[in-house]
């Protein structure tokens, strides 16, 4: 009985504090749509003067000029709707820039899925060495169809065609095989790996770069098949589907709390019921536009009507894209939905797939994170929490031989991040420079950071250089509440589970018994984005003088200029009407976190047990598993343990490593193969992890025992050859040795029996 009171309190909490942010919701919101007014009125605000006396005369002229980009607006519309046509007529296929050749149709497999891999051709001027590390990208299949990391010509397939990179592509059909699953897909993309792998035999394992939900694909896949995948590179990809930002800033994470408000699962099961056993991706895309509904409803649309004279093409190369919705089997998007977006399981090694659950441990290649503080689909905590989920510490990605690289941009939206010629110059090319070398990197955490500097010749030039972190300090960063917030998203999940059995045992037999092929293709073709294309095309008869009277404006176009007092008070218009539909959406999201915390806030006190609502005692980290196993093998592990423990005692402590330092050091693991030992990158990944762990925590002791390490005399000496080679080295001596430097390789030596040299090259 006891119990009843504290969970009451705790309720009362719990009530206040969403009361307090909500109110905080409600200022923000309220001072960002006063500063957007006043910005508007700064901006837009009527000229005085000579000329705007005169111009302001000119009426007749603004109004030729606004009924001439009327008519241009509403037949770029009517282009919509026929491409939107042509494109369902022609299967709708990808929206890639370049030219590409089928190299495994998925649809011949044993287990037939809707995938394929394709090559993509080299435009005219552009060379490839086969014998260079090939790249797989993975596009998301979230609604749109495939092609979007290969729009443009700078995009992630243009720059690492340019780097001289053959480039690979996953592409998607419009409509699943019957039955596929999402497992059955994971097995087509090892299979489509394996064949890259065949393509090239003399080149590294594969990079494979996954965007948003083709992120989370590759990470599945490179865990189902750690062997054949090299390093992965996920971009705006949700890995940790609970996390995100609460308290303080903007309330920019709305699509984290709608599977809760929308009662879990069971809507996405009931549509696909709808569709006769196929999820219509229409469902997701209106989604991604509820997020910001005064652009998808007002600001797209009148940037094009300003800008009609020159934004027609643009506006059109993007719709053709987000115009092309794809299909999903019901397996699919159930699995997606129970294990993924509210059941969080995929970091948890619980996700099932081919009959065994996936381990993200079991990853041993490098992994690079892009995220952006500016996404609000998948914001950095969804993108980085994981890895404390997966490893809880950073001697655990350490032992594990494991290379995290974190990379953030400050503002770019989610689509911007796979879209944006800008991103793709800076941030992509950067990273094919960095994946030349990437695996060179001592296992750890890295921030990865771009510096702009100016050449001798005022050209841009941009540095990369890397940062270790250590998890622990990245966590209290990204989460304010130590991921308390997080808590109720279990309440949710379980919620979703009792409902989605609900639906599946009441209601689904009479859907599917009212669902049809016919009522289903009925559906998706007046889905209300759909709708919105083919409405207004030339299907339409009330179409037909659009063409022709766009023609006719072309020909006796009269443009007024920007400052006319009619295009400004236009202008003043559209920033109100932005303005007020911000507005909308702020009050709108502050309500939609304010429920969901009130909801499942207090159902998770409820299952929550006296006592144990608090975090448990840090454990020593000398008594985690890993760390014991380290220590114990101190005097253990033979000549690759020697080698890896010498590198980290010399390595330098506590400044930045810049790119061409780590580009060095892939250098000279070529050069010097011959004294280094025979194993793996990834095993000597792991080695150089575990003696990292046992330098950290035994220092002196490491040192003593390097000759346990090499009982063998003519190993000693190898080693010793090796390090005086590389001490000895122009290019290492070019960087200036420190002193702390120089005074650890001669205590190594004296441990090994040699004699210290070398004293007068430090910096």
């Amino acid at each position: 009985m006891n119990e009843i009171p504290t969970r009451a309190l705790r309720a009362h909490d719990t009530a206040g504090k969403v009361f307090q942010v909500y109110s905080k919701r409600l200022r923000l919101a309220q001072e960002r749509y006063a500063k957007s007014v006043a910005q508007a009125f700064k901006e837009h605000a009527p000229t005085e003067g000579a000329e705007a006396s005169q111009a302001a005369r000119d009426w007749p002229g603004y109004a030729v000029d606004f009924a001439q980009r009327a008519i241009l607006f509403c037949d770029t519309l009517r282009q919509r709707g026929n491409l939107f046509l042509e494109r369902e007529q022609a299967g709708k296929p990808p929206v890639l820039h370049f030219g590409y050749e089928t190299v495994l149709d998925g649809r011949t497999l044993a287990r037939p899925v809707n995938y394929a891999l394709v090559r993509i051709v080299p435009p005219e001027g552009v060379a490839i060495d086969p014998a260079r590390r090939p790249y797989v990208i993975i596009d998301p299949r979230a609604g749109h169809g495939p092609g979007i990391g290969g729009m443009k010509d700078d995009s992630q397939v243009g720059v690492a065609l340019r780097a001289g990179h053959p480039v690979y592509f996953v592409i998607f059909f419009p409509d699943p095989e019957p039955k596929q699953t999402l497992a059955d897909v994971c097995d087509a993309e090892r299979q489509f790996i394996a064949r890259v792998r065949e393509l090239h035999p003399d080149s590294a394992k594969p990079v494979v770069i996954g965007n948003c939900q083709g992120g989370w694909a590759a990470m599945m896949l490179a865990a189902a098949n750690p062997a054949d995948v090299g390093p992965i590179v996920i971009n705006g990809a949700p890995m940790s589907y609970w996390g995100g930002a609460w308290s303080e800033g903007e309330g920019d994470n709305p699509m984290r709390y709608a599977g809760g408000n929308l009662g879990g699962t069971w809507l996405a099961s009931l549509a696909s019921d709808l569709g006769d056993g196929v999820f219509d991706g229409a469902w997701l895309v209106e989604n991604f536009e509820g997020l910001n509904p005064a652009n998808t409803y007002w600001t797209k649309f009148y940037n094009l009507f300003a800008k009609v004279d020159t934004e027609a093409p643009r506006f059109l190369d993007f719709e053709r894209w987000w115009g092309g919705f794809y299909l999903m089997n019901r397996e699919e998007i159930e699995w997606i939905t129970q294990n993924l977006f509210v059941g969080n399981r995929l970091w948890k090694g619980g996700v099932p797939v081919n009959g065994r659950a996936l381990d993200l441990k079991s990853l041993r290649s490098p992994i690079v994170l892009f995220a952006s503080l500016g996404d609000n689909i998948t914001p950095p905590q969804q993108a980085f929490n994981w890895i404390a989920d997966v490893y809880g510490s950073t001697d655990e990605i350490k032992a594990h031989g494991q290379v995290i690289v974190g990379l953030m941009h400050e503002d770019v939206g989610h689509l911007g991040i796979f879209v944006s010629g800008k991103v793709a110059r800076k941030e992509y090319t950067q990273l094919v420079s960095v994946l030349e070398s990437i695996e060179a990197l001592t296992p750890g955490l890295y921030a990865m950071k771009i510096l702009e500097t100016r050449g001798d010749g005022g050209e841009l030039v941009h540095q990369v250089e890397f940062e270790e972190r250590r998890l622990e300090e990245v966590m209290e960063r990204l989460n304010r509440f130590e991921r308390a917030d997080e808590k109720p998203f279990e309440a949710a999940a379980a919620l979703s589970q009792f409902n989605q059995r609900a639906y599946e045992l009441f209601a689904r037999p009479w859907v599917q018994a009212l669902s049809n092929p016919y009522t289903a293709r009925l559906g998706r073709q007046f889905h209300k984005l759909r709708v919105e294309r083919w409405a207004l095309s030339d299907l339409n008869p009330a179409t037909w003088w659009l063409a022709v009277a766009a023609d006719a404006v072309r020909a006796a176009r009269k443009p007024v200029p920007a400052e006319h007092p009619g295009r400004r008070a236009e202008a003043l218009t559209s920033a109100l009407v932005t303005a007020s539909l911000d507005l909308y959406r702020d009050l709108r999201d502050a309500q939609s976190e304010a429920q969901f915390f009130q909801t499942y806030g207090n159902l998770q006190h409820l299952a929550d047990e006296p006592g144990h609502a608090g975090a448990e005692a840090a454990l020593d980290p000398r008594e985690r598993p890993y760390v014991r196993e380290a220590l114990a093998a101190i005097g253990a592990g033979g000549y690759a343990a020697a080698v890896a423990r010498c590198a980290y005692l010399l390595a330098a402590k506590g400044r930045p490593l810049p790119l061409d330092r780590l580009q060095l050091k892939a250098e000279l693991l070529t050069e010097y193969r011959e004294l280094l030992p025979e194993i793996a990158p990834d095993e000597a990944r792991r080695v150089r992890g575990e003696q990292e762990i046992i330098v950290d925590y035994e220092r002196e002791q490491a040192i003593a025992t390097l000759p346990q390490l090499l009982a063998d005399r003519a190993e000693r000496s190898r080693l010793l050859e090796l390090l005086e080679r590389v001490a000895a080295d122009e290019r290492v001596a070019g960087t200036g040795l420190t002193a702390a430097q120089v005074a650890m390789l001669a205590r190594i030596r004296t441990a090994l029996g040699g004699r210290p040299r070398l004293a007068s090259t430090a910096a």
